[in-house]
């Protein structure tokens, strides 16, 4: 047989047509089906409701805080963060959008949030969303939203999966993919609760402007709605995550998690960047005595000065609203008494604690009352390792350390809400941090819990030993560190009575990941345990001390949640017992064990 010679060029000229045709024909996304009737309707009404949920959102200014940690692979642990980064910034959507194409308004400099776009940027910039390819100064807030400018049945093809409940909400799930090119359009899946067709839960990834299915320079994100009024769906959560940040391999991987709350704050004046601080439901606290000696009027004068910082705290949503019967009362305010009464404390006016909204590890005092961060809170295992930390800030109350009384004069606090990590000052000295250290230990010593004074230390030995490269979660915002400058913890006496960690001791808990007994509501700011089952980990990767993990919602609609029934402890719901503190009771228990110990005389928070 004989071959007919054929030139080269127009061989590779007939390669380069059958390749080309050959891509044609690979398809990028799963062909879709035919959306029926119902379910065309649904994805209509979704379309409309993207654009009520942009209008909406414009309308406030929530706090969004953001914590990043990288990570790299490890053969016990499976990953281990290696860096982290965290923000916290209260954003003005009004400013940050301009009708719905992300563009920002031109600030004039007089606007109360002033830093509103520079906030965007830099959480931006956290994310990774800034790199040479893809560079997006709004990139972070497109994690809100699907598409604010083209999300519709033109842009995006619409592939039904099932039916599905999160929580108590029937949702429908669809895949979506673009139908065209374009930078930052979303593929992944949605679910579109079946009554007023929100969107309440999306997940995938967003596309590059060079073709489509191209997502090497974006990351991977779950984001997460709450019906926090009625007929309102509000971004409250998103978790991000990737193995590697870039192409390389060998690069870190990444966890993130942003947090929404304060939806309800009011946004001050515009005509001035000062606010005015309202003091509601004030007490008249007087008794029969006429007459103040100087030792009250003192004491008077550094409560003064406290009652401003809180109520100005609270108005800027960096600290919790007090819940009747909430946590603060329930569970801190009696380790406050398990540990005063035995160490004969007698205060002139009550102890009180309050929870600093904010995930980093930070604690102080303000006169008389506690602050604890949320962060702190949520990793702290049992109720033993809070007492060690409620001890060491009853001791800066014991020993007179009390915030500066300048601001018992009311116009020191009127300046905006960005302001406050500068303008507010809490934390104390280093001397002063000693000395409540070692009276810390005292208290501890004395008090019910000094038999179990190891099984705290492990949290203090896990915090110091993490804290090496978890610089950003021990940096506080507005308290102290539980860390020295050094990284050794002020606890140090506490944590040298701990046995060293050891991973493959399943009983063994030095810390839990963030997020673990605590919940925000995003409109009101105020904190509930989760009502949520505990297991005892299987192996050491269920540990997770410190770290950030993934978030998932149970959802249910706001009707539903103003019917519910609250529980003590601040819990919402069911009528469920909280659960056990001890993993391995919680095990026992199937996750529903009763929260009040036997022969304790408190609450235990686990």
């Amino acid at each position: 047989m004989k071959f007919r010679k054929i030139p080269l060029t127009l061989l590779i000229l007939m390669m380069g047509v059958t390749c080309s045709y050959a891509k044609k024909k690979t398809p990028v996304y799963q062909q879709s089906e035919p959306l029926t009737a119902d379910q065309a309707a649904l994805v209509e009404k979704a379309v409309a409701q993207e654009k009520v949920l942009i209008k909406s959102i414009q309308q406030r200014t929530p706090l969004v805080e953001t914590y990043i940690q990288d990570t790299r692979p490890d053969a016990k642990l499976y990953t281990v963060p290696v860096d982290d980064q965290y923000t916290l910034s209260r954003v003005d959507f009004g400013k940050a959008f301009y009708d719905v194409s992300y563009s920002p308004r031109k600030e004039d400099g007089r606007g109360f949030f002033r830093g509103s776009l520079a906030a965007i940027v830099n959480l931006t910039k956290s994310l990774g969303l800034d790199t040479r390819f893809t560079y997006n100064p709004t990139g972070f807030m497109q994690m809100m939203f699907l598409d604010p400018t083209g999300f519709d049945q033109q842009h995006y093809e619409f592939n039904f999966v099932r039916r599905e409940f999160l929580g108590s909400v029937r949702t429908w799930v669809f895949d979506v993919h673009p139908r065209v090119t374009g930078r930052g359009r979303f593929y992944g899946r949605i679910w579109i609760e079946d009554q007023g067709g929100n969107v309440v839960r999306f997940n995938g990834t967003y596309t590059n402007a060079g073709r489509i299915g191209d997502s090497r320079y974006y990351f991977h994100f779950d984001s997460w709605r709450m019906n926090l009024q009625p007929g309102v769906w509000l971004p409250v959560a998103i978790y991000v995550e990737e193995t590697h940040r870039t192409e390389n391999p060998k690069s870190p991987g990444l966890k993130a998690q942003t947090r929404f709350w304060g939806y309800s704050l009011k946004l001050p004046t515009r005509e001035s960047e000062n606010v005015s601080v309202t003091v509601q439901d004030a007490v008249d606290k007087s008794d029969d005595s006429q007459d103040v000696s100087p030792l009250q009027a003192t004491r008077d004068w550094v409560t003064q000065a406290e009652n401003n910082v809180i109520d100005r705290l609270e108005q800027a949503g960096l600290v919790a609203p007090l819940t009747p019967n909430g946590y603060e009362t329930q569970v801190l305010d009696q380790i406050v008494v398990n540990l005063a009464v035995p160490n004969n404390l007698a205060f002139s006016s009550p102890v009180h604690c309050r929870v600093l909204l904010t995930s980093t590890i930070e604690a102080t005092t303000v006169g008389n009352t506690i602050l604890i961060s949320k962060g702190l809170l949520d990793t702290l295992p049992n109720e033993e390792s809070i007492a060690s930390v409620i001890a060491l800030e009853l001791a800066h109350v014991a020993l007179g350390h009390h915030i500066d009384t300048r601001y018992a004069f009311n116009d020191r606090l009127l300046f905006p809400d960005e302001a406050t990590f500068q303008r507010i000052d809490m934390a104390h000295t280093e001397p002063d941090d000693a000395a409540a250290a070692k009276k810390a230990m005292e208290y501890l010593q004395a008090s019910m819990y000094k038999d179990k004074l190891p099984s705290a230390g492990l949290y203090w030995e896990q915090l110091a030993e993490r804290g090496k490269v978890l610089k950003d979660l021990n940096t506080p915002k507005l308290g102290d560190s539980m860390l020295k400058s050094d990284g050794t913890p002020w606890m140090a006496d506490l944590a040298h009575q701990a046995p060293k960690i050891n991973w493959d001791d399943m009983a063994q808990i030095p810390a839990l990941p963030l997020g673990s007994w605590l919940k925000v509501d995003p409109w009101s700011d105020r904190v509930q345990m989760l009502n949520a089952k505990r297991y005892a980990p299987m192996n050491p990767r269920d540990k997770m001390p410190l770290e950030v993990t993934p978030v998932y919602f149970k959802l249910r609609r706001f009707e539903d949640m103003q019917n519910a029934q609250p529980t003590t402890a601040g819990g919402t719901g069911t009528g469920q017992q909280q659960p056990a503190a001890d993993p391995n009771a919680a095990q026992q228990a199937g996750g529903n064990a009763p929260a009040q110990q036997q022969g304790a005389t408190t609450t235990n928070p686990q």
